[in-house]
């Protein structure tokens, strides 16, 4: 069964950069191609690439953690994943490792993007 998706790639960026990006309603539709509304703070809620994703904050740890609890509009109702994007500094980089938790209401049928390790 799918438990997990466990994803890692380098950002040409800073921490600081990458992290208030996710953040930043209008620099986050800019980078993913879609409009999105963000409240940046922990219990925040947010839709991206309209309504497709949405959810709440749980955590911050500025410039270091992103936990989300996700929810894709496609799912049955009250079922969420959990997300957590960590950042690592690289130099004038950044590590993006996004862990992305297999809702426990949800049958193993979330879709994988080539690249991602399934865990």
């Amino acid at each position: 069964m799918l438990d997990a998706i466990r994803q890692e790639v380098v950002i040409d960026a800073s921490r600081k950069t990458v992290y208030e990006t996710f953040l930043d309603p209008e620099r986050f539709g800019e980078f993913g191609g879609r409009p999105a509304q963000i409240d940046p703070r922990p219990g925040g809620a947010f839709s991206w690439c309209g309504g497709m994703v949405s959810g709440r904050t749980i955590k911050l740890v500025p410039y270091e953690r992103i936990v989300q609890a996700w929810r894709a509009a496609m799912w049955p109702e009250g079922v969420y994943s959990i997300v957590s994007i960590a950042l690592q500094a690289e130099g004038s980089k950044t590590r993006l490792t996004l862990h992305h938790a297999r809702p426990e209401k949800m049958p193993a049928q979330l879709k994988v993007r080539r690249g991602a390790q399934v865990q």
